[in-house]
């Protein structure tokens, strides 16, 4: 079963992302909003209780949360774009960012690139990135309401993955840390803006240097998204003896000119 077109996978490779439109039921994202807005602490009728521009819930291993990461459509984009066998499937959803309606500035919506292997202490600042992308083989957006253009979609900078890889590659295997990559972020300043909007059920499988950021939320309807990592088992290979590159590698490869 191949999930995303010939078209599509050269759109990841050259844009940094492909959108997957139903890639998981409207029923599964009913079933999980509920339990979200359950721990929210909030009244999804009573907007008076919406007190916060961003709640931010814990790790999800819920039936329905479980059941959108592991569609068949989603493994087989996976495999697509990482390889068969190199990555490990989702238990959960990890955190939520749940974000509302609000004039208030939620204080996190600054572009970066997503860490993925611990730095010499336990601060999320100091987790790192390399050029192989050790721990982490996706970034993904999981949408389990409808996001317009108002909600809160994540930006993403397009075409920004390769610019990303160039800043890396002189760190070697000790790679950078979220501090030190985001410092230089402007440099991706002139790529092309696009929001992560959908309906309920849309997921967004993204190139894991691609840089993007959250940013206030001036809808009137509240934001459900998961942002999780797909996990490789391996880092990502420059060189290969046999070729075989995956698309999240000729991405790479091609940003450095091999």
């Amino acid at each position: 079963m191949e999930a995303l077109s010939k078209n599509q996978v050269q759109q990841f490779i050259a844009e940094g992302f492909v959108k997957i439109e139903d890639a998981f039921s409207k029923d599964v994202a009913s079933r999980a909003r509920d339990i979200l807005w359950r721990d929210t602490g909030c009244d999804p009728r009573d907007k008076s209780t919406w007190k916060f521009p961003v709640v931010r819930l814990g790790d999800y291993a819920h039936t329905p949360f479980v059941e959108a990461a592991n569609t068949p459509r989603l493994h087989a984009a996976f495999d697509q774009l990482v390889g068969e066998g190199r990555w490990i499937p989702r238990g959960s959803l990890g955190s939520f960012p749940v974000r509302f309606p609000s004039d208030e500035d939620p204080g996190d919506a600054g572009w970066h690139v997503d860490a993925s292997f611990p730095g010499k202490d336990e601060s999320f600042f100091s987790w790192r990135i390399n050029i192989h992308s050790k721990g982490r083989a996706l970034l993904m957006l999981f949408l389990f309401s409808d996001v317009g253009e108002r909600d809160a979609p994540t930006r993403i900078r397009t075409g920004s993955h390769p610019i990303v890889a160039r800043m890396l590659e002189p760190a070697g295997e000790e790679g950078m840390s979220f501090m030190e990559l985001a410092a230089q972020l402007s440099a991706t300043e002139g790529c092309e803006q696009v929001l992560a909007t959908g309906e309920a059920g849309t997921v967004y499988l993204c190139h894991p240097f691609l840089a993007h950021a959250a940013q206030p939320h001036k809808g009137t309807t509240p934001r459900f998204m998961a942002q999780p990592p797909l996990i490789s088992k391996t880092p990502f290979l420059i060189h290969k003896r046999d070729g075989g590159y995956s698309p999240v590698e000729d991405a790479i490869r091609q940003a450095l000119r091999y």
